[in-house]
């Protein structure tokens, strides 16, 4: 009897030491964005916001270390591949977070949730994962793509216009935005042009426009590629004459450089700098004094990452181990998110509010996208129905 207490004992004190040992390990976190080229302000904005979240959080987890790898993934499907499988191999990240681009996303999704990896994408939210293809692995603090373009869409119909002029890149998001654009426009599609990613000419498509003469163009055009459409919008005389409604064209990575030109454009997003809720204008105020930029939704959306990987690391009290427990904790989602309303929808992706936003010149000189007025309200997309969760 008295060797059984002692073995029992002796359990329990191993039992006491490994979880200790699990505490003082650190916690590992590789981010993997968009960091060079004309792209590379968004995969900033996306790592600064979730380095701000980190410190704010202490640099910790339910009491471990936080330690964050960050890689570019140079916008190359091949490259992501190959930075992703370093993260897991050689880092032993126990998280992934990233990238911004849809075609990024969809290189390294498998090599990620293969390994029974927890991959959460702080932007790109194709609708290849949100249905069928979902996983318990892959988790989406943005948007599905389709929704943003949705806003866009309704504003489009509400707003009387007759005929639209669609622009966007040839890849996966460019395809979803201009889907999830015609899910409420019902009046005449003038033309749907697909450029190349990376265009930064636009001065064959902007003949086009200024012949067709359409009520209104519909354009998704991030990084690099809104700064030259815009301006070259602008200096084609065009920006007074038709109304451009876009995605992700005119908003605070793309600002600086597109300025005045930018001012009117309207947008669609999930958040905005002047949204007014307490945790939202604490963001703002101390992005603004850590990296002397205005923050986007990309930075927002960074932040909140962080702040759902250390909601799900608190739940499970720091053990990683059971991995179910642990897409649990991360479906439920419990933090303050600084849009204020969201939950996870049963495909790991966000329900939540969209706005209508309009660029704005701030009276200290810098640019922001400002909120015209809500759109939608807890707003899921259309893909979760065909997710069973566990898969």
């Amino acid at each position: 009897m008295k060797q059984q207490w002692k073995l029992a004992g002796l359990a329990v004190l191993l039992s006491v030491a490994a979880g200790q040992a699990t505490a003082q390990e650190k916690l590992k976190i590789g981010v993997i964005v968009t960091l060079s080229g004309p792209a590379a302000v968004l995969g900033q904005q996306a790592r600064d916001g979730f380095m701000l979240a980190v410190k704010d959080l202490g640099g910790k987890m339910a009491g471990r270390d936080v330690e964050v790898v960050a890689v570019d993934d140079e916008l190359k499907p091949d490259a992501a591949v190959t930075k992703v499988k370093g993260l897991l191999e050689r880092d032993k990240v126990d998280f992934v977070v990233g990238p911004i681009f849809s075609n990024i996303l969809q290189a390294i999704h498998k090599p990620v949730t293969d390994t029974k990896t927890f991959l959460i994408s702080p932007n790109a939210g194709p609708s290849s994962y949100a249905g069928k293809n979902c996983s318990p692995f892959f988790y989406v603090t943005s948007y599905q793509n389709d929704q943003v373009h949705e806003i866009l869409g309704k504003v489009a119909q509400d707003r009387g216009y007759k005929r639209v002029y669609i622009m966007v890149p040839n890849y996966q998001a460019g395809k979803d935005s201009a889907a999830g654009f015609k899910l409420d426009y019902k009046g005449e599609i003038v033309e749907e042009t697909y450029v190349p990613l990376g265009t930064l000419d636009f001065q064959v498509e902007l003949s086009k426009i200024a012949s067709t003469k359409p009520d209104a163009v519909f354009t998704f055009m991030p990084g690099g590629m809104g700064v030259s459409l815009v301006k070259q919008y602008s200096q084609a005389g065009l920006a007074d004459k038709i109304p451009v409604l876009s995605a992700f064209t005119v908003d605070e990575s793309t600002l600086p450089a597109q300025q005045d030109a930018a001012v009117g454009m309207f947008g669609g997003a999930n958040w905005a700098p002047n949204l007014d809720n307490p945790q939202s204008k604490k963001f703002v105020g101390a992005y603004e004094a850590a990296y002397n930029s205005v923050p986007g939704t990309y930075a927002m959306q960074g932040y909140d990452t962080a702040l759902l990987i250390d909601s799900a690391v608190k739940a499970v009290k720091g053990d990683l181990s059971n991995k179910e427990a642990v897409a649990a904790a991360l479906k439920k989602a419990d933090f303050t998110s600084l849009r204020g309303s969201f939950k996870f929808n049963t495909n790991g992706y966000p329900i939540q509010d969209f706005y209508l936003t309009k660029v704005a010149k701030r009276a200290d000189g810098k640019f922001q996208t400002e909120i015209v007025e809500k759109v939608f309200e807890n707003y899921g997309d259309r893909y979760a129905k065909e997710c069973t969760p566990g898969n």
